[in-house]
């Protein structure tokens, strides 16, 4: 393996931590549990709870709901970007998660919890940093026991379609006693640093590893040279904790500091977190696989939760492996597990390899 140096200057300054500093956002009062799910979004949209960790991170936010309906919108921030420049497909889980919970949850009576069982995602386009991506779930059937949405995830200023999601939702039994709920609206105080969110403050961009690498490294060697400290992390790195620590031949192994950022408004990682810590696990996976100059276009992404992952400052764990390798399209899997060794979600994906096309995939359009 060339040795040669990195054609792109990598700054001297230390790179950032954010999911080290303290976090910001908080979590609704347990009384608007007793609300039914549409009046309680509405309140929500309305100010009457803090912004959650996640969106305080990441800018994700929940923006409207109707009757089986909800959209929510995320900025593809420079921070959520991966080593070759694009906000990679389970980062838009993040997004998606919240449309899809959300569309459900506006159809449910109050003190009715529910959990994500299954998040399925297909993927049309890149995504690069500047557009707000939208979100818009809807219900297709809630049940007494299980409940399906659909969301569309689109580019805001040009109506370009990305991605198409589909999730599965447990309901559980409602809680007893009900809780009672607030008499009547009230505004929580807003935060004075939510112009400083992590989200908002310029990104390393020396962070994206330039294309003339890409094209003289095959994707195993760039791995290891970001394993090795000659290449830096990507972006999504030094938002989330989010890193490789170990590959093999079609394999790779991701970790994710389980930090309070990460966590729902049910104080919980969020699901589309876990779909990402996935996803980059089996996108590392197929990177072993790519000869210098070729491209792997992420195609769909499947996860099952098993259970719930809470911010215990430990390392949820992703273990990425090829199922099949074809001469262009390649089959995935992950396994992701808690710091104290419990299985979390289970997923696949497929990709494609691109030969001859940028890693950024500037042209490509499989929609």
């Amino acid at each position: 393996m060339s040795r040669e140096t990195p054609s792109r200057l990598v700054s001297t300054d230390p790179p950032p931590s954010v999911w080290t500093e303290q976090v910001r956002g908080g979590y609704p009062a347990p009384g608007l549990l007793g609300l039914s799910g549409r009046d309680r979004l509405t309140w929500w949209t309305r100010g009457a709870a803090p912004a959650p960790p996640l969106s305080r991170l990441t800018g994700a936010i929940y923006t409207r709901v109707g009757d089986g309906t909800a959209s929510a919108e995320m900025p593809a921030s420079g921070w959520l970007l991966n080593s070759a420049g694009l906000v990679g497909g389970g980062t838009l889980a993040i997004l998606a998660d919240i449309a899809l919970s959300c569309a459900i949850d506006s159809q449910l009576p109050p003190a009715t919890p529910y959990t994500t069982a299954e998040l399925s995602l297909s993927f049309l386009r890149p995504v690069h940093s500047g557009p707000v991506v939208v979100a818009e779930g809807q219900v297709i059937d809630v049940g007494h026991s299980v409940a399906l949405s659909e969301s569309f995830l689109l580019e805001q200023e040009t109506d370009r379609l990305v991605a198409h999601g589909t999730a599965r939702c447990a309901i559980l039994p409602a809680i007893d006693p009900v809780p009672e709920a607030p008499a009547e609206f009230q505004e929580v105080e807003p935060d004075r640093d939510e112009a400083s969110d992590p989200y908002r403050r310029p990104w390393p961009r020396e962070a994206v590893i330039p294309q003339a690498t890409w094209d003289r490294h095959s994707g195993r060697e760039i791995l290891e040279r970001q394993l090795s400290g000659e290449l830096p992390p990507p972006p999504i790195h030094h938002l989330t904790g989010l890193r490789v620590v170990e590959i093999g031949d079609g394999t790779a192994e991701v970790v994710l500091p389980s930090t309070e950022w990460l966590t729902s408004p049910m104080r919980t990682i969020q699901g589309g977190v876990i779909a990402m810590l996935a996803d980059m696990a089996m996108g590392a996976a197929v990177q072993t696989t790519v000869p210098a100059g070729t491209a792997a276009a992420g195609l769909d992404l499947r996860v099952n939760y098993l259970r719930p992952a809470f911010p215990d400052g430990g390392d949820l764990r992703a273990r990425g492996s090829i199922v099949h390798a074809g001469r262009r399209l390649v089959v995935t899997q992950a396994e992701v597990d808690s710091a104290d060794g419990k299985r979390v979600a289970l997923a696949a994906a497929s990709s494609m390899y691109l030969p001859n096309r940028p890693a950024a995939l500037g042209e490509l359009e499989l929609g």
